[in-house]
């Protein structure tokens, strides 16, 4: 696999970014916090979603901004991809899009977050945990997998070589046992209860009971069909005699009915008789309130301004009010709006005194406040330049310093000087310890081969000989390592001498800070000084302008405070003249009411003698319907009499004693058709009994039968399914030691690369990931006993060495991603840097195509094919990414930057 192209659109630190990537090594260079890691956190968001990023969201959308955009471009196994990722933040929300398209060689597509991380899953093979773990090595998580438990990197390990899903078919096999194991329990104790039944029933002779069931069944069905055949004829003579009585009966019913309907009429007639005396009663009251009415019209003339009642004089009357009104009203208003609009004059023009008046002591207050400001700031500045004097003071001990060392540095020289003889002391330190190494190994030579001399054998070639030449090469040994003795010693003098050199330099490099810092404040303090000087005499001139205009505006608002009064006054004059004026239009309003009054009147005479017409209708209607009423009763009447003279009650006698007997009868027989339909039915329901007992036999037999297969086929699945479980148990555990092995290969084949000139021999990963680092001398230390430096890099050399597992497979290459180190010198010194550069060739020359490192190390940015320089703009806080390629670039003006 391989990363092409990253385009990004307000992703952390990044407005608009677009950068593209080659084949070998690409270092990403720039200053701390310029934005470096972020390329990567972004490459990684692409592939993988939210499950690639520490935070929300939320956390990748630059400050200030409402969306992101992140394209990734790349190539894997031959197939170029292009995933597109979009945030746009909504309120408390940030709404996710993704899709994924090929470019070239393929046809894949996917949309949604979710099914592009699954598609990126399943053609790395890894997921998110597993990336960060083999292929990215994430700034400051160098020591992630040394520090890990052997099971966690045992689960880490083994899911990236796939063995986690031999795991879990292990387990689907494992649940498959028990399962069947179950199923074949319950069936088991299914086919035993199904055998006792089968003997159970058997016992029972249930053909016999079928037979005596049967019989019996037929003697009771030959009862019930008598009876029935007598139940019938007593059912004829009851429905004759039924027919008899019935039509009496209608007769009867009739001859009911007109009695009350003979009633009713006759009640309706009386009715309605007393509703006209009602109607006759009412109208004679209707005329007495029709009086009263008229004399209340009399008494109401004179107030309402009226010589007669009648609807022309009320017309001209109301006209005349109407008239007045508008005229009271039209000067009311004026008045009112003058009285007040003085009033209001009068609010607003005290108000604005109160204002005036306000501002004025706000005046003062603010012309006292900054005269206290002016000298507050008169004072700093004596402040100030005192300090001053105690700084400057102490500038000149510490320059004294300098004056007072023999060594040719000034101030300006000590920090180069100081990192200078740093690195000197470096290389010192590593020539002290590489010479205690040589130095050990030539004493064991001299001390073996003394050994074998003394037993009389050669130190060569251990055989016994007696006056061998090869004796003399011991003396050889011997001045080696005396030479190696004398050159330690002088090595360890230096590295002592460096060391005093460099502790005086550090007081001289303290001195040098410290005057930087005076300098700074120095100047600091004279700028403020010269700041509040500039304060304070603005600050007095400001003071007696306020006052002046304080005065001014104390005057103004006494002036106005008499205008006022004047207006207020006028209010009063215009309030009196509306008082009159709403008398004026309550007398207006009390002569409308009093010829409301008259005219409500006359409408209520109108309706009482409409009121006294629709009476008189009413009874003369009533009347009417009285008359058809008596027509009606006297028919009635003659229907009635005739009917009395049909009715034969000796017949009715007759056929009610018929009936009796009928019903007495069918009582009787029912009661003993019921009880033999109910033996005929427990009879049946016997016999059904019985067969479904035969029945349920020949299928418990049939069951049985079925079952005792069924038991069989599970006990052969169950001895298969065992099997599986023991075999995808045994796999993995056959191919975690494949991978133990071919692990361990490549992790001392990189562990010889990096440390093959140190005093460590080589490593061993037992079968639990357990890691043991073995020193020439031949003691097992743990790698936590390992240096800082030695650590880290250990830490890279182990996951290089998965890397290369997983690149090569097990059964042959696979395409992986790019290797990417964030940040990973951060725990090595000089020495270890180099060792990591020749790591990191090593990997190209096995094979892997990309490999991207962040880091500010010249000896890593030497070794690059092609640098991206990322610089951030302090101004807007953007960064910017700058692709080059390597080899014409000037290391050393990238420190200098």
């Amino acid at each position: 696999m391989r990363f092409d192209r990253i385009r990004l659109s307000n992703f952390k630190p990044y407005g608009d970014a677009d950068l593209r990537l080659s084949e070998g090594v690409t270092v990403i260079h720039g200053i701390n916090g310029s934005g470096k890691s972020s390329l990567l956190e972004a490459c990684f968001f692409a592939l993988y979603g939210s499950k690639a990023l520490e935070g929300t969201l939320e956390d990748v959308i630059t400050n200030g901004e409402e969306e992101t955009g992140v394209d990734l471009w790349f190539t894997h196994d031959g197939v170029a991809y292009h995933i597109e990722r979009q945030l746009r933040r909504y309120d408390d929300r940030v709404d996710h899009a993704c899709s994924l398209e090929t470019t070239a060689g393929g046809d894949a597509t996917r949309d949604g977050a979710t099914a592009v991380r699954r598609f990126v899953t399943e053609l790395l093979r890894m997921d998110a945990d597993a990336f960060v773990n083999c292929a990215y090595v994430r700034q400051g998580e160098v020591n992630a997998l040394i520090n890990a438990t052997p099971s966690g990197r045992q689960d880490v390990i083994d899911d990236l070589l796939q063995l986690g899903t031999l795991e879990e078919y292990r387990e689907r096999a494992g649940d498959a046992r028990l399962g069947v194991e179950d199923v074949l329990n319950a069936k088991r104790a299914v086919l035993d209860e199904k055998e006792a039944r089968i003997e159970r029933k058997e016992d029972e002779n249930l053909h016999e009971q079928l037979n005596g069931l049967e019989s019996d069944l037929a003697e009771v069905t030959g009862d019930i069909d008598r009876y029935e055949d007598q139940r019938e004829r007593a059912k004829e003579t009851r429905a004759e005699a039924a027919e008899t009585l019935a039509t009496h009966a209608e007769k009867r019913t009739e001859l009911a009915e007109l009695e009350e309907e003979i009633d009713a009429i006759e009640s309706a007639i009386r009715e309605t008789e007393r509703e006209r005396d009602e109607h006759r009663e009412a109208i004679r009251e209707t005329r007495e309130r029709i009086e009263s009415v008229e004399s209340g019209i009399d008494e109401r003339l004179d107030a309402a301004g009226l010589e007669t009642a009648t609807d022309e004089a009320i017309a001209r009357r109301r006209e005349a009010l109407d008239d007045r009104e508008t005229e009271v009203r039209e000067s009311l208003d004026d008045r009112r709006v003058n009285a007040e609009a003085f009033r209001n004059q009068a609010t607003n023009l005290a108000g604005k005194a109160d204002d005036l008046a306000d501002r004025a002591a706000e005046m003062t207050d603010e012309a006292d406040d900054l005269a206290e400001e002016a000298e507050a700031a008169e004072s700093a500045v004596a402040e100030h330049e005192s300090a001053i004097e105690e700084l400057e003071a102490e500038a000149e001990t510490l320059r004294g310093r300098f004056e007072a060392v023999d060594a040719d540095v000034d101030r300006d020289e000590v920090r180069t000087r100081r990192e200078t003889l740093r690195e000197r002391h470096g290389e010192v330190r590593e020539r002290v310890a590489e010479l205690e190494a040589e130095l050990k190994n030539a004493r064991e030579r001299v001390a073996e081969a003394e050994e074998l001399l003394a037993a009389d054998k050669c130190p060569e070639c251990g055989q016994p000989v007696e006056d061998s030449p090869h004796t003399t090469g011991i003396e050889a040994d011997r001045e080696r390592v005396a030479e190696l003795e004398t050159e330690l010693s002088d090595a360890r003098e230096r590295a002592s001498d460096l060391d005093d050199r460099i502790g005086s330099l550090d007081a001289l490099v303290e001195a040098a800070e410290r005057l930087d810092g005076i300098d700074e404040r120095t100047a600091t303090l004279e700028e403020r000084a010269a700041e509040r000087r500039e304060e304070a005499g603005s600050k007095r001139d400001a003071v007696a302008e306020k006052r002046e205009r304080a005065a001014e505006l104390r005057e103004e608002a006494e002036s106005t405070r008499e205008v006022a009064v004047e207006k207020r006054e006028e209010a009063e004059e215009a309030a009196e003249h509306v008082d009159e004026l709403e008398d004026a239009l309550a007398t207006v309003e009390d002569a409308r009411e009093a010829v409301n009054v008259v005219e409500d009147r006359l409408s209520t005479v109108e309706e009482l003698n409409a009121t006294i017409e629709r009476r008189r209708e009413k009874r003369q209607n009533l009347e009417a319907v009285n008359d058809e009423r008596r027509d009606r009763l006297a028919d009635k009447r003659e229907r009635r009499d005739a009917l009395r003279e049909t009715v034969d009650e000796a017949a009715v006698e007759t056929a009610t004693e018929r009936k009796r007997e009928a019903e007495e009868y069918l009582e009787k027989v029912d009661e003993e058709l019921d009880r033999l339909d109910g033996r005929r039915t427990e009879l049946q329901n016997a016999i059904g009994g019985v067969r479904g007992e035969i029945e349920a036999l020949e299928e418990l037999r049939e069951e049985r039968e079925a079952l005792a297969e069924t038991v069989a086929g599970l006990e052969s699945l169950h001895e298969e399914a065992t099997e599986l479980e023991a075999t995808y148990g045994d796999l993995r555990a056959e191919l975690r030691q494949r991978n133990v092995r071919e692990l361990e290969r490549t992790l001392n084949e990189t562990f010889e690369l990096v440390y093959g000139n140190d005093a460590y021999s080589h490593i061993e990963l037992d079968g639990e990931y357990a890691l043991t680092v073995y020193q020439k001398d031949g003691e097992a230390l743990d790698p936590e006993q390992l240096s800082g430096g030695e650590r880290a890099l250990f830490n890279l050399s182990l996951r290089c060495a998965i890397y290369r597992l997983l690149a090569e497979g097990i059964e042959g290459a696979a395409p992986t991603p790019p290797l990417i180190l964030d940040e990973p010198t951060v725990f090595l010194d000089s020495g270890h840097v180099s060792r990591l550069v020749d790591l990191v060739e090593e990997m190209r020359g096995f094979g892997v195509k990309q490999i991207v490192i962040v880091s500010h190390d010249d000896e890593l940015v030497g070794a690059a094919d092609e640098l991206v320089t990322v610089e951030k703009d302090p101004r807007t806080n953007r960064s910017t990414v700058t692709r080059e390629d390597a080899a014409g670039v000037d290391v050393a003006s990238l420190a200098d930057d």
